[in-house]
């Protein structure tokens, strides 16, 4: 049995397809989680509920944690440990292997032009502090031999799902408006695709020898700008490159009337500087070659049209 907690969210879904080639038992686990494949086992739970959770992981060889929480700091600081607790505590008890799904933004921001395993974690910003708090919970349960667990790390989301480049590019220009960026339309930022992060946390949850480090998920190396990813989406989509940089005073003024961009303004150093998430470990240690950044602009635009034509 493997398990997927947070089984709703952008990764949950593609992880769900990706895990039938591994086992033929999968369990969903959400507040109102819905079939993948035509087997998957349903199991609803809060997760921040350490008695629910203990039921859900009863049974799994291996647990997927990739629920993503309101993106809130104040929810984080309230669920993001409860949760790792009770994840943490469950696969204690049952002897049952973690894969973290987690994110970069405990990295300290002077190393974010090249990131790696290695980058310093001196986060920044409060959202930054729960995330290191978070993965130093299972990293010392790991150490201490409490849990055999391993933290698989993306770069921000190249997805139809989840995605800020989808929302703030993508789907201005298909409504014929101008592509939102953020701070610098200048800077380097790459995205990790959502299909390569999906197949690459179920290979890392099925390797034994993957337990207990971190790993960087398959990302595309080309060093591309916002500048850039607007004129291939415009490209693709076969529109003018039009867009807009957000600059970080208006984001603060945007913050009082809508309520993610008051989220977003702590994380915007990731766009006003250059952002290169290298990913060389679990390429070398696998043989994999990432989708490329080309190719994952063209999956999301043809899957939008799919999308729109039903």
């Amino acid at each position: 049995m493997q398990t997927i907690l947070g089984a709703g969210g952008a990764i949950g879904t593609e992880l769900a397809r990706e895990l039938r080639h591994y086992t033929d038992r999968v369990r969903l686990v959400g507040r109102k989680p819905v079939a993948v494949n035509p087997t998957d086992e349903l199991f609803s739970a809060d997760l921040t509920n350490a008695a629910q959770v203990e039921r859900a992981v009863a049974g799994s060889d291996v647990v997927y944690l990739t629920v993503g929480y309101e993106y809130n700091r104040r929810v984080w600081r309230a669920k993001w440990p409860a949760t790792m607790r009770n994840v943490l505590d469950a696969c204690q008890k049952h002897q049952a292997k973690l894969v973290f799904f987690d994110n970069v933004y405990m990295y300290d921001r002077a190393y974010i032009a090249h990131m790696t395993e290695e980058t310093p974690v001196r986060p920044t910003s409060k959202k930054g502090e729960i995330r290191a708090q978070i993965a130093q919970m299972l990293l010392s349960a790991a150490q201490s031999g409490q849990v055999q667990a391993l933290i698989a790390r993306s770069a921000d989301f190249l997805g139809l799902k989840n995605s800020v480049l989808v929302e703030t590019v993508y789907k201005n220009l298909s409504k014929g408006k101008r592509a939102d960026w953020l701070a610098n339309a200048d800077k380097i930022h790459n995205w990790t695709n959502v299909l390569d992060a999906a197949k690459a946390t179920a290979l890392l949850g099925n390797t034994p020898d993957a337990y207990n480090q971190v790993w960087h998920l398959p990302t595309d190396k080309a060093p591309i700008t916002g500048r850039q990813w607007v004129e291939m989406f415009a490209q693709e989509m076969h529109v003018a490159p039009r867009f807009r940089v957000v600059p970080l005073w208006l984001m603060s003024l945007l913050g009082l009337f809508v309520p993610v961009m008051r989220e977003l303004r702590e994380m915007a150093y990731q766009y006003s500087q250059d952002y290169f998430f290298d990913s060389s470990k679990f390429e070398k240690r696998f043989g994999y070659t990432p989708i490329s950044a080309r190719e994952g602009v063209r999956q999301i635009v043809t899957s939008g049209k799919q999308g729109a034509g039903n």
